[in-house]
């Protein structure tokens, strides 16, 4: 595992990390608009066009809202996963050779040049476990 990316924020105020994978066409952005947080996939310059994008949270929802939080991305070293880690628990994650993304809401359906997807599959700790065997 890389751990490409490590900062602070707090939650409901406007806030944007991105971190691009060196040696591929991708990367992944998390943004914080004062209202949602989301977690992108994001295709490589000119344009970073969204692959897919992922419900994180609603900050009227948030307990830690107003608080600091850190905030981690981390990449598996084939840069083929991408995941997302708000005080050290994993909130989604992308699997960039399949194409698709699980968050732990399951929200929203596919969005983005990868949205063929109806039904977005629930990330569980089971499932993390799973994806990231081996990796």
């Amino acid at each position: 595992m890389i751990l490409e990316l490590e900062e602070t924020f707090i939650v409901g105020e406007d806030t944007f990390f991105d971190s691009v994978a060196p040696t591929s066409s991708h990367g992944v952005v998390f943004e914080d608009d004062g209202n949602t947080g989301y977690f992108y996939a994001i295709g490589k310059l000119p344009g970073q066009e969204i692959l897919d994008a992922l419900h994180i949270y609603d900050v009227d929802h948030v307990t830690e809202k107003g608080r600091q939080c850190n905030i981690n991305i981390v990449w598996t070293n084939d840069w083929q996963f991408a995941s997302l880690l708000i005080n050290n628990y994993c909130h989604a994650i992308f699997d960039f050779k399949n194409k698709t993304g699980y968050s732990r809401n399951a929200f929203s359906p596919g969005n983005g040049k990868w949205g063929n997807k109806n039904d977005r599959i629930k990330l569980t700790d089971d499932l993390l476990d799973e994806l990231l065997s081996g990796k």
